[in-house]
């Protein structure tokens, strides 16, 4: 990795689109730190750390969603947007003709997802300015005025930071809009290692328990980044041979190839749509002033929210609190029920049948056709389940050790698969744009 990163800055086009990079992301670390107008941000910090059920989305954007700064909702809507727009591909004909039109198509998809992203930049600011000063957080109380300044500050924010991740995908290096993500996810990591160190190691009641903590800490994140580039990486080849034809003259095909079935073929997605699901009920009733809670008083509808609720998970104190692990369980069904369902959207085995049936291949050993659409079925359904499984154990991980040791840090499983993910895909670009100036050097020679 490091080979491929300094022989990248030996290529001056190269060099130019990294610094590009860095640049930006220096941009979005001052966004992430300019206050919006009219908020008490040290007030809504503090229900920050009250309210914990939110950690998921604060790490997402960096932290700046518990500072209330003008890039608090970041790329979320976006992320949002593009995953709204991937589920209607299969429910609206015309999104389905545009997916298939090749680069046309990508661009109108991408305009609309633009569009979806602002609105629902909207939609969500006017909601969080309404809540925050119903709450007593806003400044200036609640007032269209005041909420109009918040709305159009978190909206241009958003947008903004949509209009960077574009132009780092155009003039940078990689996946704009995951490289901000990745670069938001990273930077609030010293913190947690900080905190674990004076938790665990300095906080140890002597230095051999310090030592051993520190050696457990290290060997845990290793093994699952290891296990996570494992499974990303991870996929099953299936043999395809194309039959010899006549053009022309020529005599041709008869090649082999293959199709690569990626194990974890719905990536994260699975994890964000559950966890999503989880928090949503906790989020609302958040900003209507209801907060999990356990015991004789609570509430059934806070008892919901505690089982739903991450932290509350892996408690092995009793079994009045481990019982709430209960919604781990319904966490991991829901996990893999996602990885079937997302599969399905983005991989059609019928379609991929046809493709290869048009141009003259077949799988050894089975029929074209249905044989074909059946046999690509089963193992794809093989595979998902494999892939589903990885991601449940990589998702517990973090559960399990900030349930059972207190281990709390903002990053989880979600977050390391998205770290992992992304440094791959950036460095395959960056290795591949190497490449093709390479074969450049030997054709001007």
């Amino acid at each position: 990795m490091f080979e491929t990163v300094r022989n990248a800055f030996k290529i001056k086009d190269l060099r130019k689109k990294i610094l590009y990079t860095f640049m930006v992301l220096i941009v979005v670390r001052i966004g992430c730190q300019l206050p919006v107008p009219g908020v008490d941000a040290s007030v809504i910090s503090e229900w920050f750390n009250e309210n914990n059920s939110l950690d998921f989305f604060n790490q997402l954007t960096g932290g700046s969603f518990s500072q209330m700064s003008i890039f608090a909702l970041n790329i979320t809507p976006y992320i949002t947007a593009s995953i709204i727009l991937q589920l209607l591909t299969i429910a609206i004909p015309r999104l389905e003709e545009l997916h298939k039109d090749g680069e046309e198509g990508r661009k109108k998809i991408g305009e609309y997802t633009r569009y979806l992203s602002v609105a629902l930049a909207v939609v969500e600011s006017a909601a969080m300015a309404y809540g925050f000063g119903r709450s007593g957080y806003l400044t200036n109380g609640v007032s269209f005025t005041s909420i109009a300044v918040i709305v159009v500050s978190l909206t241009t924010g958003a947008s903004f930071l949509m209009w960077l991740g574009e132009q780092v995908t155009e003039k940078g290096v990689g996946n704009g809009i995951s490289i901000i993500l990745l670069y938001n996810i990273v930077s609030r990591m010293p913190e947690d290692m900080m905190t674990l160190f004076e938790k665990f190691v300095s906080g140890a009641s002597n230095v051999t328990n310090g030592l051993l903590a520190a050696i457990v800490i290290i060997a845990v994140i290793i093994a699952t980044v290891v296990f996570i580039i494992i499974l990303s990486d991870g996929e099953r080849r299936i043999n395809v041979q194309y039959s010899k034809k006549t053009q022309g003259r020529k005599l041709v095909g008869g090649q082999s190839s293959h199709i690569p079935l990626k194990i974890n073929t719905a990536g994260v997605i699975p994890v964000i749509f559950a966890g999503s699901l989880f928090q949503m009920p906790i989020v609302i009733a958040g900003f209507a002033g209801v907060q999990p809670a356990t015991g004789a008083k609570a509430s059934i509808g806070q008892k919901i929210l505690t089982l739903l609720n991450q932290n509350s998970w892996c408690k092995f104190g009793s079994f009045g609190e481990f019982k709430y692990t209960l919604g781990l369980v319904i966490y991991v069904l829901l996990l893999i029920f996602f990885a079937y369902f997302y599969t399905s959207i983005t991989f059609n085995p019928q379609e991929v049948s046809m493709n290869m049936k048009k141009q003259g291949g077949f799988i050894p050993g089975i029929r074209p056709g249905k044989p074909t659409v059946d046999y690509l079925t089963n193992v794809l359904n093989s595979i998902i389940f494999i892939g589903a499984i990885g991601l449940s154990i990589v998702a517990i991980i973090p559960i399990f050790f900030s349930g059972a040791f207190g281990a709390d840090v903002s990053f989880g499983g979600t977050s390391l698969i998205i770290i992992v993910g992304v440094v791959l895909e950036t460095l395959k670009q960056i290795e591949s744009q190497m490449l093709v100036r390479h074969y450049r050097g030997f054709i001007s020679e």
